[in-house]
Parts: structure tokens; sequence; C-alpha cells
């Protein structure tokens, strides 16, 4: 043990924790500060944007984020983690100026793109890091640590967005400056605390680690392997999973102040309480989920069943207590808190080659459905006057995503 601590006695693995929550923090503030100021950017712009068009600011994202994730994941194998991450992050960062200087919907649009691009870097390599260097029996529950950033993210983006853009009357842009600063911030970090391959090989230990880091070349993981049918529904049950909740953070806060009469920092901060309650069920259900680790399965399907029950009730709600109380439950059930246990029966049941391709992929089909989800749901509220489709659609998904998991690994085998 004493091998693999900082000169300051601080255990490496426990800084990747820090250090990538942190990140998870700063890429979420990003993603959630726009969706709650959707109409002072139209005001803007001139105020003619169409909400398929506002809606496709969240989609150019994460199409930038989705075409980088099987290269990334292919690059952090072979060229290393902290080359992909800052690289990345500097593009990001530049993103972020970028939108904060724009006149027209098409360069929030250039801007957003790049944003994606340069978070693409994150996927594999922190997923990546967290594989190799978190001892097996704390991975689920230290993987939700990290996950956990998202939901703090989430939520300070979307309070601050409102209070500072609509309660405070602040440009739109603060938050675009804000977010500049952060990503700085956290690339300065990765270039400090992030170890090369030569220096993880120095720091090796005797820990019961899953993959060794060495700088022997990697095995590539084959097509077959990577599309068998088993991942192949777990792919599609992350993409259900993923679609349900990027349309939630992307529309929740219009659709909250548009169709249900919430109004100011109330929109953000209700939009808030999906991310802030992930936070304690995540760490509840990995602790439980790495405490009964042949329960995983069981675990993944009965928590993607209810969070559709907690949106169905969302969107059938009449009065205001129970919308929040059924948001409120579906932060503490849905994604936030099974991905974690997801991404740990897939370390389990994955390729043991090529990591970072293999959650490239699978980061991939997930992240397909924030591309699709904002702007269909956009399209679906220009030609319907409501978004209330749009939760149903995520609902029916999640319901057959899980069906399908549930199908393949009731199975004694599969090939």
């Amino acid at each position: 043990m004493e091998i693999n601590k900082e000169r300051s006695g601080f255990a490496y693995w426990k800084q990747i924790i820090i250090l990538l929550c942190s990140g998870w923090v700063t890429i979420w503030i990003y993603r959630s500060a726009l969706s709650p100021i959707y109409p002072q950017i139209n005001q803007s712009l001139g105020g003619n944007t169409s909400d398929t068009a506002l809606g496709s600011i969240a989609s150019f994202y994460f199409l930038g984020y989705v075409i980088m994730q099987i290269p990334a994941g292919f690059l952090v194998d072979k060229i290393g983690k902290k080359k992909v991450l800052i690289p990345g992050f500097i593009v990001f960062a530049i993103a972020a100026f970028l939108i904060s200087q724009a006149a027209s919907i098409t360069m929030i649009y250039t801007g957003s793109f790049l944003a994606g691009i340069g978070c693409g870097s994150f996927y594999g390599s922190a997923y990546s890091l967290t594989s190799q260097n978190i001892p097996k029996e704390k991975k689920s529950f230290s993987t939700a640590i990290v996950n956990s950033g998202s939901a703090v993210g989430s939520g300070f983006g979307m309070i601050l967005s409102s209070f500072l853009v609509i309660q405070m009357k602040m440009p739109w842009q603060t938050m675009m400056y804000l977010s500049a600063f952060l990503i700085v911030c956290m690339t300065i970090a990765f270039a400090v605390v992030i170890r090369s391959n030569k220096d993880d090989v120095a720091f090796q230990t005797n820990e019961p680690f899953e993959e060794e880091i060495t700088e022997k070349p990697k095995e590539n993981v084959s097509l077959s392997t990577l599309f068998s049918l088993k991942m192949l529904f777990t792919y599609v049950l992350y993409f259900a999973t993923c679609y349900a909740y990027y349309m939630t953070v992307t529309w929740l806060p219009n659709f909250l102040g548009t169709e249900r009469g919430f109004q100011g920092v109330a929109i953000g901060f209700s939009s808030s309480l999906v991310a802030f309650a992930s936070i304690p069920g995540a760490l509840l259900f990995s602790r439980l989920a790495d405490k009964y680790m042949h329960k995983k399965v069981t675990f993944i399907v009965v928590l993607e069943i209810l969070a559709a029950l907690m949106l169905l009730i969302t969107v059938q709600a009449t009065n205001a207590t129970f919308l929040m109380i059924a948001l409120i439950l579906y932060g503490f059930l849905g994604k936030l808190a099974v991905e974690p246990i997801i991404i740990s029966w897939l370390g389990e049941n994955a390729p043991k080659v090529g990591v970072g391709t293999t959650l490239g992929v699978f980061n991939f089909f997930g992240m397909m459905s924030s591309v699709i989800a904002p702007t269909l749901t956009g399209s679906i509220s220009d030609a319907t006057g409501s978004k209330v489709m749009g939760f149903y659609i995520a609902i029916i998904l999640l319901v057959g995503g899980t069906f399908l998991f549930l199908t393949v690994n009731s199975k004694k085998k599969v090939n």
C-alpha cells in the first residue's frame, strides 16, 4: 500500500476519484447551464428561434460527444489517458468561450459541437482510470462517487443559470464565462494529478486490481465479442436509460415553466431535484450492488422499471406536490443511480482487453440517444404544443430496453 501513495500519503486511487468527480461537475455545469435559459437565448437572437432549433443546441453538443467516443476510447488504449484528456479539455474551454461570443444560432451550434468533441475525451479516460486503479471490492461504490459529480454539476448548473440569468437578469453568456474558467482549472488538475504510463508502472502495487497498467501493447478486442448479444442488449439498455435522462434534463426546465406554471428560480431548483436526489440513490444502490454482487442484473432491472414509472407519474401529475415527489424519486432511482451498477456489471462481463475501446462503444450507443432526444422532443413540442409525448417515448424505450436486457441475461449461457 505504501508504494501507491503520493508523497502526501494520500492513495492515488482516491485522488483519481476526487479528480474525476470534479471533472463531471465541470462538464455538467456546462451541459445544464443553457436549458433553463432558452427563452433568454432566443430573445438575444431576435426572438424567432423555434423549440426545435433551441433543442438542437444540446443535440449538436451530444453529436460531437458521440463522434468522439470510439476514437477517444481507441486513443486511450494506444497513447494514454493524460494525452487524450488534456487536449480535449483545451478544445472544450475554447468552445465555451466561443458560445459566449455567439451572435447567431449557427455560431452557438458550432461552439456546442466543439464542446462535445472536447468532452468526448473524458468518458473512456475516466472509466479506464477507475477500472485500472480502484480495488475491485470498492469499484461500484467508487464509480457512484465519481458519477455523483454529474448530479452535483447538473444541479448547480440549473440553479446558477436560473438565479443569475432569470432572477438576477445577468446576460446568459455569464454561464459560459463561468464554465470556461472551471474547464481551465480542470485541465490544470489533469496535468498535475494524472500519471503517465511510465509513472503508473513505477507505482504498481500488489492490490487486486482487475487490470494492471503496463507499457506493453494492448490486444485489440474482436468485433464478434464487442457486439455479442449480451453486449448489444446492454448497449440498447444504456441507450434507453440515457434517452430518458437527457430528454428530461434538456426539456424539464422548459416543461415546468411553460406547461406546469413554475416561475423564476423555482424552475432551476425543481429541475435540480432530479440531480441531487440521484446522489444518495447512487451511493445506496451501488453499495448494495457491491455487497450482493450476484444480484446486479436484478438491481438494474428493478431500478429501470421504477424509473420509468416515476416518469409516467411526472407527466400524469396534476398537482405540483405529486410532480415534485415523482421527480425526486426519478432522480433517486434513475440513470445516475443505475449507471454505476451497469458499468460495474459491464466490467465483469465485457472483454478483458481493450477496456477503453469497449467503454467507448458502450458510451457511443448510450449517448446516441442524447443527440436524438433534445431535437425530437423539440419537434414534438413544435408540432403538438406540448412535450408530453417526449416523456411517453422515453418511458416506452426504458421498458423495452430493460425487457431485452433481462431476456438475454436470464439465459444460462449466451454465445
